[in-house]
C-alpha cells in the first residue's frame, strides 16, 4: 500500500552511531539509503562541518602543514577533477582531485584556506587560487572557453573545469564538499568590503565569517532562497524558458522568495506572475544548494487550478503545458522543441520523479 505524501514527509530521522563514533555526525533516513534522492546531485552526504574547530588557531595551523590534509583549488570558478576511472580518494569520495597543503597552485591564493570539515579522519579545506596561472602559451580567453584545463604542474591526469558539467561524475560526499567550496569561495569574492560601513572586511574563523576592522561588524555567508515548481494539472506539467537560455532549453518554473514569505505563498506567487496560472496545493519535496552564485533551490510539486498561460515577458520568453506522453519523449531525446534536461539539477529531477507518479500519490491531481 502507497504511503501517503504526509506521512513520507513525516517519517522520522535516524542518528548513525558508528558516525557519531567517528565525529562524522549525519542524519539518514530510517528507511531509505544515504542517498535519499538518486539522480539528483548535491543532495548532501552528511559531511561532519566540524564548526567547533574553526576557531581552534593552533588546530588549524597544524592541519594545513599535514601532508594527509587535502585542499581543493578554485580557479576562475573551476575546480580540479581526477582522470575518468581514478579510484575514489577516501576523503573526497569520488571524481574531485585536491593538492597538498605545499602544492605550487596555491601560491596563486589572495585570501586563506577555507575549512570544509573532516571527511574519514582527514581535513579538507578549500582554497581560490585565482591568481594561478598555467603553464602553457594558450591566450586566456582561448584557455577559459576549454572544457577541461590540464596543466603540467597539476597532479597526473586532473583537471579543471566547471562543477556544473561534472555533476553527475561526482557521489555525494564530493559533490557536498565542491557546492560547499563553491559557495563559500564564492561569497568571499563578493563581500570583501563591510556592508555597514564599506571599508574592507577580512576572513576569519577559517573562512566562516568576514570581519570589518573598522567598525566591528561581522558578516556570513549568505544563501538565497529559492523556489523550484513542478507545476501539474491532470495529465500535464508546467513548463518555462527564459530569453537568455540556450535554444530548446525549457525548465519548471522558479524564482526567489521574497522577505516575509513561506515556501507555499513563494510557489503561488512565481507561478502567477510568470505564467498567470493559478496554484492550490503546494507540497515541498526536496531541495538541492545551487551554489551559482549562492541559492539553495527549494523543490517543490504545486496542483494548478486553471490552465490558460498568460506570460508576462519580463519574467520569461514562453511557457506551456507538455503532457506525460511528450515528456517521455524529450528525456529520450526525440523531441524536436525541448531538450533533455540537464543531469544532476533538481528541475530535471521533478520532472523525472513526477513522471514515476513519486513526488506524491498521482490521485491527489
Amino acid at each position: 500500500m502507497k504511503a501517503t505524501a504526509a506521512q513520507s514527509l513525516g517519517r522520522c530521522y535516524a542518528m548513525d552511531d558508528q558516525a557519531v563514533d567517528n565525529r562524522e555526525t549525519h542524519l539518514v533516513r530510517a528507511d531509505l539509503p544515504a542517498r535519499a534522492h538518486p539522480g539528483l546531485g548535491m543532495a548532501g552526504s552528511g559531511l561532519n562541518r566540524a564548526a567547533e574547530l574553526r576557531g581552534d588557531t593552533a588546530a588549524m595551523r597544524a592541519a594545513l602543514s599535514d601532508t594527509n590534509t587535502r585542499i581543493l583549488p578554485m580557479w576562475q570558478g573551476r575546480f580540479l577533477f581526477v582522470a575518468e576511472g581514478s579510484v575514489p580518494d577516501p576523503a573526497l569520495g569520488q571524481g574531485l582531485a585536491s593538492v597538498p597543503p605545499d602544492h605550487s597552485v596555491l601560491n596563486g591564493a589572495e585570501e586563506p584556506a577555507v575549512f570544509l570539515g573532516l571527511s574519514n579522519g582527514h581535513h579538507v579545506f578549500a582554497q581560490d587560487v585565482c591568481g594561478w596561472v598555467p603553464d602553457d602559451t594558450l591566450d586566456p580567453q582561448a584557455r577559459l572557453a576549454q572544457d577541461r584545463i590540464y596543466d603540467a604542474t597539476l597532479p597526473a591526469g586532473s583537471f579543471f573545469a566547471d562543477l556544473r558539467g561534472q555533476m553527475m561524475a561526482l557521489d555525494a560526499r564530493a559533490a557536498e564538499l565542491a557546492a560547499t567550496a563553491r559557495g563559500v569561495l564564492g561569497w568571499h569574492r563578493s563581500h570583501r568590503f563591510c556592508a555597514a560601513c564599506g571599508a574592507p572586511s577580512i576572513p576569519e574563523d577559517m573562512g566562516w565569517r568576514r570581519g570589518c576592522a573598522a567598525c566591528g561588524t561581522s558578516h556570513f555567508p549568505r544563501t538565497d532562497p529559492c523556489v523550484i515548481m513542478m507545476v501539474v494539472r491532470d495529465n500535464a506539467a508546467l513548463l518555462g524558458r527564459s530569453p537568455h537560455w540556450p535554444e530548446q532549453m525549457f525548465s519548471c518554473l522558479a524564482g526567489f522568495m521574497e522577505p516575509g514569505e513561506t515556501v507555499e505563498a513563494a510557489v503561488r506567487r512565481e507561478v502567477f506572475e510568470e505564467t498567470g496560472i493559478r496554484v492550490g496545493e503546494v507540497r515541498p519535496v526536496a531541495s538541492q544548494p545551487w551554489p551559482f552564485p549562492a541559492s539553495l533551490m527549494l523543490g517543490c510539486v504545486a496542483v494548478a487550478q486553471s490552465d490558460e498561460i498568460t506570460v508576462d515577458p519580463v519574467e520569461i520568453e514562453e511557457a506551456l503545458w507538455v503532457s506525460r506522453e511528450r515528456l517521455l519523449r524529450i528525456f529520450a531525446g526525440r523531441d524536436d522543441v525541448i531538450r533533455t534536461p540537464r543531469a544532476g539539477a533538481i528541475a530535471g529531477w521533478l520532472m523525472r520523479e513526477w513522471l514515476a507518479d513519486t513526488l506524491i500519490p498521482r490521485q491527489k491531481f
